[in-house]
């Protein structure tokens, strides 16, 4: 460490967070501003979170990262969020606040934004959206994607309870409607279908239609690498064109690292970093 330099000392709290490539992408951000930077992998389920992020801040953190199963704690924990955080009622940044405790962000909607429109250039504006699952990852983008003004986005859902009730809560932003997987055929088709589902990391696809998919559509996985290759290979098959969130993941971390520096990161060249750390 370069003794002029004051360490940034960060952070991912989650289980399991071994196989992560965040160290690697807050270093390689760190590295475009000449920062020092520590980024530890905390492996800890919600029990021992409380406790864990404790010590973290005792030993010096001041910034963290939250992914599953603890984005719902890091949301209660947190002593002050920001509204998109309040609604989506999840957090994956913390911030400390010396004086006042952890402050929450979400950075997911706008790093998936961000890949979607910058990245690949597209327009969300008066598109319909379908986004497979009504679970926390869905309610972490949501919210940014009703800012975009679609026209209408769809949720679809084995529990239409579950996706009732989100819908209900981001219904005030914007046309958010739901449907089950057995009447998906009769809902049209889609300008954008994004997989908000864990399947891929079962090994499974997603299992969406052709008809779906409006001429030109796409499809966006927020799985990337293995997880992302199911749904990949079903839309091969429907030579249907697909994205994986790779992309999303270093846009959102690039928002989460510009929130505890105030520096805001080349991206693409991450990217690129870890396509080939992929192989």
């Amino acid at each position: 460490m370069d003794q002029g330099k004051e360490l940034i000392s960060l952070g991912l709290f989650g289980q399991p967070v071994k196989a992560s490539l965040s160290p690697v992408i807050h270093r390689s951000f760190a590295d475009q501003f000449g920062l020092e930077v520590s980024y530890q992998l905390i492996e800890t389920g919600v029990e021992d979170f409380p406790g864990a992020l404790e010590s973290f801040r005792h030993s010096g953190g001041v910034g963290c990262n939250v992914t599953l199963p603890l984005k719902q704690e890091a949301w209660r924990l947190a002593t002050g969020a920001t509204a998109e955080v309040d609604q989506s009622q999840a957090a994956n940044t913390l911030v400390l606040r010396p004086s006042l405790g952890w402050f929450a962000h979400t950075t997911d909607g706008a790093g998936l934004v961000a890949d979607l429109t910058e990245n690949h250039g597209l327009d969300l504006f008066d598109q319909r959206i379908l986004i497979l699952g009504a679970g926390g990852a869905s309610a972490g983008i949501l919210g940014r994607l009703l800012a975009e003004n679609p026209q209408q986005i769809m949720l679809v859902n084995r529990n239409l309870e579950r996706a009732r009730k989100l819908s209900e809560r981001f219904g005030s932003s914007g046309n958010v409607a739901i449907t089950s997987w057995t009447e998906l055929s009769q809902q049209g088709a889609f300008n954008l279908v994004i997989n908000a589902t864990s399947l891929g990391h079962h090994g499974e696809a997603a299992p969406v239609m052709a008809s779906s998919f409006a001429k030109g559509g796409l499809c966006y996985d927020l799985n990337y690498f293995r997880a992302s290759l199911p749904l990949k290979k079903h839309c091969e098959k429907m030579a249907q064109p697909y994205i994986d969130g790779l992309g999303m993941l270093v846009e959102q971390a690039a928002k989460s690292f510009s929130i505890w520096t105030g520096k805001q990161p080349e991206t693409g060249v991450v990217i690129d970093k870890c396509r080939r750390l992929a192989g």
